[in-house]
């Protein structure tokens, strides 16, 4: 499947399969500074570069994007350490130009700098003259081309490791690492180019993270066959806040409508019942008493997906609303304030969810009911990962880096994916609530949990983008449907039709 995201071990594994398979460890290098040289010859006239080499094999690869750019009329100076080893030390032999030790003065007079001092699988913070050295190229202002991922960025977790260079572009190989979509390492990186150098398809067996997009989900996306009628395209139900607080229950029943599902209802509450009631059309609204009443109103298998959560309040009502939800045969979002009612006590929310669930936490719900999981796990996927193992649900952890985490399967770690199409208009009050919405409507037109949230939270990306400044939370349905003529014209043979 293409969009898989490899970690360090993960690459150093591919690496191992490349050379086991016959491609020699040294073509791999070449191959690699190779793309690095071509990708700077393709955007840059020959200048005067400074192509700086740390100790270990990323240091290799700089080597050889030294003696090809060279040979493409620039100007190269490398700054290195002595003692490479292995390929690196053989790339190194071959560099018959300019080489100074590695220190800031080797940056005097460059027009461009390479960095090739550390890869994806730096261990320390950098310090001493590495520290001294990313501080002059951050204040060189000249373009910066980074090898792998820029030095001081961890390639697992997108973390920098004390200092961190800031790149104009990153060019990698194979596969995109965690760094180059998880901030803050995404934000450095600048355009990231990834280049093919001879390591087989295959070695990519068993890799279970992937860059969200419609590759990822798209052949499970439910468009409606030629018969559909309403009722086959399931039915959501959005559990509305009192009266002062129902803005988000339409939100997300809008976002549920707009992304296909055949039915729509919002369940309200006493005073709550006639607002939403003047406010909605296609919209139906039902009313209940209680969570007694509640799941009288679920006992109705066609209310097959409900959202729960925005604008409900924090509380015990909200505890045991959640409770009745749960107990029901429907697919369920749990948002907000189904969330953060079980803060004191996070295991019984989990214990009771039975069916299908999602749940979409910001990071400071996602510290309530899962507290300390940021903060011990490798990464941010790892929590998130961690978090759906013990919910026995999928995760959604919202962010400009949204991470999405299914529970783990037959022995093995659950899906992940991390969806980096979110522009930073999302930040505005109510477009999580769209979002829940346009998980529950997926939901209830049969997709699988994971792809559900999956595709939502990218068409809820793409939708953002589409609309431009100036975005508010009503936009995101409104701009869907444009979103979702897209998607369909880019997959090539959607399921369903």
């Amino acid at each position: 499947m293409s969009g898989e995201i490899l970690g360090n071990e993960e690459m150093r594994r591919a690496d191992a399969l490349a050379v086991k398979a016959g491609v020699p460890s040294l073509d791999l290098m070449e191959n690699a500074g190779a793309a690095v040289a071509d990708a700077i010859a393709a955007r840059f006239s020959p200048c005067k570069v400074a192509v700086l080499c740390g100790p270990g094999n990323n240091g290799g690869d700089g080597f050889v994007a030294a003696r090809l750019l060279a040979a493409h009329g620039f100007d190269v100076t490398v700054a290195a350490p002595d003692g490479h080893k292995g390929d690196a030390a053989q790339m190194a032999a071959r560099w018959q130009g300019t080489r100074k030790p590695l220190e800031p003065s080797a940056l005097n007079g460059a027009t461009l700098v390479v960095d090739a001092l550390f890869g994806a699988g730096l261990a320390r913070p950098l310090e001493g003259t590495y520290r001294a050295l990313v501080e002059a190229v951050n204040h060189s202002h000249v373009p910066v081309i980074a090898i792998d991922v820029p030095s001081g960025i961890d390639g697992d977790t997108g973390q920098v490791r004390g200092i961190a260079i800031k790149a104009d572009i990153t060019v990698t190989f194979f596969r995109l690492k965690p760094a180059h979509l998880l901030l803050p390492g995404r934000a450095l990186c600048g355009e990231i180019l990834l280049a093919d150098i001879g390591i087989p398809e295959s070695a990519t067996g068993g890799v279970c993270l992937f860059e969200n997009s419609p590759s990822l989900w798209g052949a499970e996306y439910c468009w409606p066959k030629a018969d559909a009628h309403k009722y086959a395209r399931g039915h959501c139900v959005i559990v509305s806040g009192p009266a002062h607080a129902t803005g988000a229950a339409r939100l997300a029943a809008r976002g549920a409508l707009r992304i296909g599902a055949g039915l729509v209802s919002v369940a309200a509450e006493g005073d709550a019942v006639a607002i939403n009631a003047t406010q909605l059309t296609a919209i139906m609204v039902k009313p209940f008493k209680g969570a007694k009443g509640l799941a009288a109103l679920l006992s109705d298998r066609r209310l097959n997906a409900v959202v729960i959560g925005p604008g409900l309040g924090v509380g015990e009502h909200t505890r045991i609303l959640v409770e009745a939800v749960l107990a029901s045969p429907a697919a369920v979002v749990l948002d907000a304030d189904a969330l953060t009612s079980f803060a004191r006590e996070p295991q019984a929310l989990f214990d009771k969810i039975k069916n299908p669930a999602v749940l979409t936490p910001h990071e400071g719900e996602f510290a309530r009911i899962f507290p300390g999981l940021l903060e011990s796990a490798a990464s941010k996927i790892e929590a998130a990962r961690a978090a759906a193992a013990r919910a026995n649900a999928v995760v959604l952890l919202k962010g400009n880096d949204t991470v999405i985490a299914a529970p783990p399967q037959d022995g093995n770690k659950g899906r992940a994916a991390i969806n980096v199409n979110a522009p930073a208009s999302l930040a505005t009050a109510g477009s999580g609530d769209v979002l829940a919405g346009m998980i529950c409507g997926l939901l209830a037109q049969g997709m699988a949990p994971f792809a559900a949230a999956s595709a939502a939270a990218w068409l809820h990306g793409d939708a953002a983008s589409r609309f431009g400044p100036g975005l508010i939370a009503e936009d995101l349905a409104e701009i869907l449907p444009e979103s979702l003529s897209n998607l369909r014209d880019r997959l090539v043979t959607p399921r369903n039709t």
